[in-house]
């Protein structure tokens, strides 16, 4: 049986989502549990990586295992995230195809970055003084992506992928009562592109440079002309779609 995971973690304790070799990691810990539970070795493969310190809501990942009806145990489901950390938990098991895939089946991704006016003493969004920020320019700004697919400038050095390409449906700020929210969707994203994309579009949003400059930056396909990763404490990976009959 194949079997999909929808979960939401804080990312603050783990170093990302990715299993690493002596390193906390969310997908460690979820495979530790079900390892747990159902006496056998189990893996799981999730929608993507996170970087350290991302958090993470709706978030997919599937397993297989040979036990049947776990997407109806509540028992099992309530016993699954009294093992896991506060930091995780599992919403939901649901029954899978068996050929459905929770990385290469999904079809978009959304992410958002929160920016605040006030102190957050939980540190799920960026503080900072969003008033000096011009939002009419990092709109426009934000709207050329959409005109691009290669992003390698937004991309972290050295990184093991085939290509650097993104097909991206929308990229977005809007206010909020006491700050900003940057939303952006795509078919994929690349390791710190979203934080790379926030932190260049924050200097537009300063003055620093133009909307011009932004395209430039992107058309020169080169991470040392992009500003400054923003901190990673305030995004989240929101949603996660699939085709309907997966």
């Amino acid at each position: 049986m194949r079997y999909f995971l929808i979960l939401d973690y804080n990312g603050a304790k783990f170093c990302g989502w990715q299993r690493q070799p002596n390193q906390d990691t969310v997908q460690e810990r979820i495979e530790r549990a079900l390892s747990t539970l159902l006496r056998t070795n189990i893996e799981i493969v999730g929608a993507g990586r996170t970087d350290t310190g991302v958090h993470a809501r709706n978030y997919v990942a599937h397993f297989d295992t040979e036990t049947d009806n776990l997407h109806t145990n509540s028992d099992f489901l309530y016993k699954l995230n009294c093992i896991l950390p506060f930091d995780i938990n599992i919403q939901r098991i649901a029954q899978a195809k068996p050929d459905a895939h929770a990385r290469f089946d999904a079809i978009r991704r959304t992410y958002k970055y929160y920016i605040t006016t006030q102190k957050d003493v939980f540190r799920y969004t960026l503080t900072h003084r969003a008033k000096n920020l011009d939002i009419n320019k990092m709109n426009d700004a934000a709207a050329k992506l959409i005109n691009y697919t290669d992003f390698t400038s937004f991309s972290k050095l050295n990184t093991d992928v085939k290509t650097n390409n993104c097909t991206i449906y929308e990229a977005f700020w809007t206010e909020t009562g006491n700050g900003l929210v940057f939303t952006i969707t795509a078919n994929r994203f690349l390791r710190n592109m979203v934080r790379a994309i926030v932190g260049t579009l924050m200097e537009v949003g300063y003055g620093k440079i133009s909307v011009s400059d932004f395209c430039q930056i992107i058309e020169a396909k080169d991470r040392n002309k992009a500003g400054t990763s923003a901190p990673a404490q305030a995004l989240f990976l929101e949603k996660i779609e699939y085709p309907y009959d997966i």
